[in-house]
């Protein structure tokens, strides 16, 4: 996967404490590690970090960032995963 952002940083997410106690969408239960998030966004506590780049939106300024990714052909645990075209959210 590519994935090309105006967004500065990029938070992990891969579901450690998931435990089967909640159901997804079509009834799985959701089990440690069974899905990931990638989130582009400011660093953590930018606010307080001078060096950081800046996370105030003065008014009438407007707001707007860009995050494409792109997802590859892929095998994964022996499944052919199919080239998938980019996804844009803005």
């Amino acid at each position: 996967m590519e994935v090309s952002t105006t967004q500065p940083g990029m938070q992990f997410y891969s579901g450690n404490f998931l435990n089967g106690t909640l159901v997804g969408k079509e009834r799985p239960r959701l089990r440690k590690n069974s899905g990931c998030c990638f989130e582009t966004q400011h660093f953590p506590d930018s606010p307080n970090q001078p060096s950081f780049p800046t996370t105030v939106l003065q008014p009438g300024e407007r707001y707007q960032h860009t995050t494409v990714f792109q997802v590859f052909g892929c095998v994964v645990k022996g499944v052919l995963c199919v080239p998938v075209s980019s996804v844009s959210l803005w």
